[in-house]
């Protein structure tokens, strides 16, 4: 081979591997956007990943606690523990605590007492998100109450004080509509109080 050949070789090589190596970076970041892409959908991404929640809401007591169903309002704070994904949806599991304040009007027997009620309750709460403004969630726990009795008018026979501290079991279930980017519209059902009220996350 001549040294004209050689030099013909040479930059033939140097102009077909300059545009090879000048696209080979734009693969490697194509290829780096699409691997990304699969972990998690771009949709939903940080949506479980808040700090803290603050629900404060409207509070609706059972009926059989005490006389009629209790009316009041509350407090609760969640604060997530662990995130993840359900198959390609994200959840997380935090830890939901809190109290409210009820007022139950009438007794079983009568109708001049009534009952206030302290409720604290701890929960773990699964939330689900399963669309980017709709989220739902299950709880568990205990919450521990103290009642305060308005006393019995005269004649009120069968007129009983409410037991006035315990321990019982919680349990409920909700979701939440997110009107912006930290607020939700938030529904719980369950027991001891059904709840309505916004979440700030």
């Amino acid at each position: 081979m001549t040294t004209q050949n050689i030099r013909r070789s040479i930059r033939l090589f140097v102009l077909t591997a300059l545009p090879l190596a000048a696209l080979a970076p734009a693969g490697v970041a194509n290829a780096d956007v699409e691997f990304r892409a699969e972990v998690g959908p771009a949709n939903r991404d940080g949506v479980s990943n808040y700090s803290i929640e603050l629900e404060p809401h409207l509070s609706f007591g059972e009926e059989n606690v005490y006389g009629n169903t209790g009316f009041g309002a509350g407090l609760r704070v969640g604060i997530p523990l662990v995130g993840g994904y359900l198959g390609r949806v994200p959840d997380n599991l935090a830890l939901s605590f809190g109290g409210d304040i009820l007022h139950y009007d009438n007794c079983y027997f009568g109708e001049r007492c009534g009952a206030n009620y302290l409720m604290v309750p701890v929960a773990a709460q699964w939330n689900i998100f399963v669309l980017r403004r709709v989220s739902v969630f299950a709880e568990g726990g205990a919450f521990v109450y103290k009642g305060w009795f308005d006393g019995c008018g005269p004649g009120d026979n069968g007129c009983n004080a409410p037991s006035n501290f315990g321990i019982l079991p919680t349990l409920a279930i909700g979701g939440r509509v997110h009107i912006g980017d930290n607020v939700a519209l938030t529904l719980r059902l369950g027991y001891p109080m059904t709840t309505i009220g916004l979440s700030f996350m």
